[in-house]
């Protein structure tokens, strides 16, 4: 039982300081407090310090040394980590995409609709420029999910959940000035769609990967301007 209930706590305190982190209220390069963690969560240090180790393993966490001491940080946010997931989770969903290509055309079309459905609220955000980030987050996590949910089996789809909450730390953070480029995701997402319809295994799986290296551009620019975070 007691093994049991370290597991538990363990689990709920690496989703709990993940969640802190992916949503910025764990700062970029902000240095991590174990015991003002603990105190947060109301947990004692043990599952946070494991949990923090766990963190660092999936590349939330850097330990940070110099002469004197060394220090877990929370990982900055540049270019090169981004431009690294976005292909990654561009080869993942790739791969997903094929095997939705193969399928039946009666499945297709059913999942073309779902995704189509998804697209046409973030093309209605992109002309009328009237939804807020968090919207747009949420339909185009969606679309990609309906990626995974139908092309992806278990090995795969834990891969994709490692990554996603990585590449959600970008977006969420400089989500309100790649607005503007949203038009371009939603051409993109329209050529996977038709891509699926026509069961192009090669198509699709060309789209998507072109959807997240594209995307990873637009960010790119966009870190240019307002810098990396965490890394001075």
């Amino acid at each position: 039982m007691a093994k049991a209930e370290h597991g538990t706590s363990l689990i709920t305190a690496f989703r709990e300081i993940r969640e802190l982190i992916v949503h910025g209220k764990l700062s970029p390069g902000s240095w991590i407090l174990e015991a003002e963690l603990a105190e947060r969560l109301n947990m004692s240090r043990t599952p946070v310090r494991a949990a923090i180790h766990w963190l660092q393993r999936e590349g939330y966490v850097l330990e940070h040394r110099n002469a004197k001491k060394s220090r877990m940080i929370v990982a900055p946010l540049t270019q090169e980590d981004a431009s690294q997931l976005y292909l990654i989770i561009g080869r993942l969903e790739g791969i997903a995409g094929r095997s939705i290509a193969s399928l039946p055309e009666p499945e297709r079309v059913e999942i073309c609709t779902e995704l189509q459905g998804l697209n046409d609220r973030l093309e209605v955000i992109s002309k009328d420029r009237d939804g807020n980030p968090g919207e747009i987050f949420e339909s185009d996590r969606s679309f990609h999910r309906v990626i995974i949910r139908h092309g992806a089996g278990d090995r795969l789809t834990n891969l994709h959940k490692a990554i996603e909450p990585q590449t959600e730390r970008y977006w969420r953070l400089y989500a309100s000035s790649i607005i503007k480029d949203l038009h371009l995701s939603v051409a993109e997402h329209t050529e996977i769609i038709r891509a699926i319809r026509a069961g192009d295994p090669n198509r699709v799986e060309l789209g998507l990967q072109k959807n997240w290296e594209h995307g990873s551009i637009r960010l790119a620019r966009v870190i240019e301007i307002f810098g990396e975070r965490g890394s001075w």
